[in-house]
C-alpha cells in the first residue's frame, strides 16, 4: 500500500530520528535504563542527570527555571492537573475559559462544574482568539483560574496572552496556558507572558508520545494540589516512576526546536504559501481563522458545495483531519468551527491541514493538485 503524504501534523508529529537515537540509550541492558529514583547505584544517578538535563533542554524553550518543569504523561495531564491542582481546595471557585479550547481542558473545566465550581464559558472572536475585554469583562472577586490555549489546534490562531497574563498577575489571578500547539512553532517566554501555569506535549514537537510537562512558576510560588500520588516525586506534584527514555527524547526534541525555531517556521511559511497558491483556481474556498496572528503550520479550509468525509474519502493519498485528532470519534461537526460562527454546514465542508519539518514542497503541491482534482470531481457529480 503507498504510503499517504502525511499532513497531520497538528495530530501527532514523527519522532526525529535523531531524538529516537537518543531515547535507545535509555533502554536496553547496555544503556542507562535504571529508574531515576533510585539514588543507591550509578544506573540511578545517571538516569537522575539525564532527567535533569531534559529538565533543562525544556525549561530552555520556553525561558523558565528547570525547577518549575514537571514531567506529566502529556498535555492533556499537565492541563488536567493544573485546572484542578489550582481550584483543589478553594470554596466559590470561578473559572474562566473559552469554548473552543483543547478537550482536555473543556471536559476538565466540565467536571469541575459537576462538583459545584462555577466557569465561565467564553465565545471566541470570529478568528478563533480570545481578547483582553472578554476576560475582563469576565473576572469576579472570586475567578481563581483562568485557562486559554496559545495557539488554537484547528486554526492556528494565535492568542495574544502576554496583556491577558499582566492584568491576571495585578489581579491575584492563576493563568493557565496550554501551549502544546505553540511550543517549537513560534517563540514562548513564560516571564514576558506572565503565565502561572503552562502544559507541553512532546509529540507536538517531535519527540515521543505518552510524555509531556507543566511549567508551575516558582517566584512567587504557585501552588497546586497532586492529583497522582504514590511517591511525593516532581516536587510533590506529580507521583510516579519517571520514564527515562521519553524525557530524554522530550528534551532532545526540544532543545532542537530551539535552535532551528526561526529557519522552520521560514520553512513552514514557504510551505503554507505553495500550498495555497495551488489552490488559487479554485473557487469557493474560504479559510477559517485568520492570515495574520497565526503559525504557519496549520491551514483549515471550507469547500463549498464538498462534505469534508467525501473529501476525505476521495482525497486517500494524503493524511488529513476535518479537526482535533482528540474528537475525532465525533460525528458532530468541528466545536471549534461552530464556536467561531460557521454553520453547522459550512464547518462539515471543513478540512484541517498541517505541515511539518518533513513535509517537502513537492507533497504540498501534489497536495494542491489533489483538491483541485477531487473537490472538482465532488461538485460535478452533485
Amino acid at each position: 500500500m503507498k504510503k499517504p503524504v502525511y499532513l497531520d501534523y497538528a495530530a501527532t508529529t514523527p519522532v526525529d530520528p535523531s531524538v529516537a537515537n537518543e531515547m535507545i540509550k535509555y533502554l536496553t541492558p547496555d544503556g542507562v535504563f535504571g529508574n531515576p529514583a533510585s539514588r543507591s547505584h550509578a544506573l540511578g544517578w545517571q538516569a537522575e542527570a539525564a532527567v535533569e538535563a531534559a529538565r533543562k533542554q525544556v525549561a530552555s524553550l520556553i525561558h523558565a527555571d528547570p525547577r518549575e518543569i514537571v514531567w506529566t504523561s502529556g498535555a492533556t495531564e499537565a492541563d488536567n492537573l493544573a485546572i484542578k491542582g489550582a481550584v483543589a481546595g478553594r470554596e466559590n471557585a470561578h473559572i474562566v475559559t473559552s469554548k473552543i479550547e483543547h478537550k482536555a481542558v473543556l471536559d476538565t473545566c466540565k467536571w469541575l462544574e459537576h462538583q459545584g465550581v462555577d466557569v465561565t464559558w467564553l465565545d471566541p472572536e470570529p478568528d478563533g482568539s480570545i481578547s483582553l475585554q472578554q476576560v475582563l469583562d469576565a473576572l469576579r472577586d472570586n475567578t481563581v483560574l483562568v485557562s486559554l490555549m496559545l495557539v488554537n489546534n484547528e486554526l492556528g490562531t494565535v492568542t495574544d496572552v502576554a496583556p491577558i497574563g499582566s492584568v491576571l498577575r495585578e489581579r491575584g489571578i492563576l493563568f493557565h496556558v496550554d501551549a502544546a500547539q505553540a511550543a517549537g512553532k513560534m517563540p514562548v517566554d513564560v516571564t514576558s507572558m506572565q503565565v502561572d501555569l503552562l502544559a507541553l506535549s512532546g509529540h507536538k514537537v517531535y519527540g515521543p508520545k505518552g510524555v509531556g510537562a507543566l511549567y508551575v512558576r516558582r517566584s512567587p510560588d504557585v501552588r497546586i494540589e497532586a492529583q497522582i500520588h504514590g511517591g511525593g516525586h516532581e516536587r510533590g506534584m506529580r507521583s510516579g516512576t519517571l520514564p527515562t527514555h521519553q524525557i530524554v527524547g522530550m528534551g532532545r526534541a526540544f532543545a532542537m526546536a530551539q535552535s532551528g525555531l526561526e529557519q522552520e517556521v521560514q520553512v513552514l511559511e514557504s510551505l503554507r504559501e505553495k500550498f495555497l497558491a495551488g489552490l488559487e483556481g479554485l473557487d469557493g474556498v474560504s479559510l477559517n481563522g485568520r492570515e495574520s496572528g497565526r503559525v504557519p503550520g496549520i491551514v483549515n479550509l471550507s469547500f463549498d458545495g464538498v462534505e469534508a468525509e467525501s473529501l476525505m474519502l476521495g482525497l486517500r493519498d494524503l493524511a488529513v483531519s476535518s479537526g482535533s485528532a482528540c474528537a475525532s470519534a465525533s460525528i458532530e461537526p468541528s466545536y471549534v468551527l461552530r464556536g467561531i460562527g460557521l454553520s453547522e454546514e459550512q464547518a462539515n465542508r471543513a478540512l484541517r491541514f498541517s505541515f511539518g519539518r518533513f513535509s517537502t514542497e513537492e507533497e504540498v503541491a501534489f497536495a494542491s493538485s489533489q483538491i483541485v482534482e477531487v473537490v472538482g470531481r465532488l461538485r460535478s457529480v452533485r
